[in-house]
């Protein structure tokens, strides 16, 4: 398996766009590249791009005339039928948006099959995680779902066991449906509370059914949880899940809208925090995964010129072996593309100035007056014993 890192990148990504306004604008996705390039990060992966994802892939999670929808709408978009969730205020309708989305969903089916084939031990997508989109419904920005579209083909190439954890502010709630009955598949999702946050699903009692029941684990972070909270959280549930179930192959999702500026929710996660879990996902599929395997993806983030490319450059970097100095000091030829795309000054730095993080150990103990720690037992009492861990 080779040791080099797959970076997927097709400049006509950045078509997703849902116009003037919406939070989910494309220059995040062009100015992460940028920093990726100023870095050379570009030459420390190989940098691929994929074919968009086919008929019959969509077809892998998504209905077949929610897919003839999304067509229609993309040739016109006045015409968008809303009761599959397009041309609505969060997923406006625009042309092209059939090819695009499938575009993007295609980079994370390609990097899955990279993975799975050994031509890489570790891929990213930072186009992707578009985690939100139901098999016959757009939802939250998302058309189509790139990261239940790559866990279905590796399914479907053989895999046995592919994990997939979430740690965008929302919850994974498209990639939790697609595989709500499928033991094949553990997906586990650290997200803030569906009481104050967009979906408004995630609940710890939210565990699969079936023969899938106990491979969903979700948990519902109070909100203004910070560094210490967020970190102590994952590491109080997912390496002691990913050490039971084995993975073949680690997929994760890494929305950056946990971070403390980002404006549509309410963490108060810090660059480097999100930068410490994207190391422990790197070194827990190196753990756990069978091979290593490790697909990482994107996700949500609304900051777009302050937090997304640092985070998602970060991501490249250790999915490539090349980390990124949080210390060092950015080039001033990216700080100069934010302010051509933005008008904006560009941050300085790699960091928020927290790095290194700390937090405390589940094992140092539980306060039963914490709502973060009481948010972690609801999440281990829930799932834990259903897996046969203790809570």
């Amino acid at each position: 398996m080779s040791g080099r890192g797959l970076l997927m990148w097709d400049e006509a990504v950045t078509r997703y766009d849902f116009g003037p306004g919406h939070p989910m604008d494309p220059v995040r996705l062009a100015l992460t590249m940028g920093l990726v390039r100023a870095y050379g990060l570009d030459r420390a992966v190989d940098v691929v791009a994929a074919k968009p994802a086919g008929e019959s892939t969509l077809r892998l999670v998504h209905r077949a005339d929610y897919v003839d929808a999304v067509r229609a709408a993309s040739a016109d978009p006045d015409g968008a039928d809303a009761s599959y969730g397009l041309g609505t205020t969060d997923d406006p309708a625009f042309a092209g948006m059939h090819e695009v989305s499938a575009l993007i969903a295609g980079q994370s089916v390609g990097a899955a099959e990279a993975v799975w084939r050994g031509d890489a031990t570790h891929a990213v997508n930072f186009a992707g995680g578009l985690h939100h989109a139901m098999p016959g419904a757009a939802s939250g920005f998302c058309i189509y779902n790139d990261a239940a579209l790559a866990v279905a083909r590796l399914l479907e190439l053989g895999a046995e066991r592919v994990a997939y954890v979430d740690v965008d502010v929302h919850h994974g709630d498209g990639v939790q449906a697609a595989f709500w009955d499928d033991p094949r598949v553990l997906t586990v999702s650290l997200h803030e509370h569906p009481r104050t946050l967009f979906p408004g699903t995630g609940f710890p009692t939210e565990t699969g059914e079936g023969p899938g029941e106990g491979s969903a684990v979700n948990l519902a972070l109070p909100a203004g949880t910070g560094d210490a909270g967020w970190l102590r959280a994952f590491h109080a549930v997912v390496p002691e899940l990913l050490a039971d179930f084995r993975p073949q192959v680690l997929v994760s999702q890494h929305g950056a809208d946990t971070h403390f500026e980002d404006p549509l929710a309410h963490l108060a996660v810090s660059l480097d925090a999100q930068r410490a879990v994207q190391v422990a996902c790197h070194e827990l599929a190196h753990q756990y995964a069978e091979g290593g395997r490790w697909l990482a993806l994107g996700g949500g983030g609304y900051a777009v010129a302050d937090v997304v490319p640092r985070s998602w450059a970060h991501l490249v970097g250790i999915a490539g072996h090349a980390e990124v100095d949080p210390d060092s000091v950015i080039p001033a030829s990216w700080r100069d593309e934010v302010y051509a795309r933005t008008r904006g000054v560009g941050p300085a730095r790699m960091t928020d100035g927290r790095w290194p993080v700390t937090w405390r150990s589940w094992d140092a103990g539980y306060d039963p007056a914490d709502r973060l720690d009481q948010a972690v037992l609801a999440t281990r009492r829930a799932a834990f014993p259903l897996r046969g861990l203790l809570a």
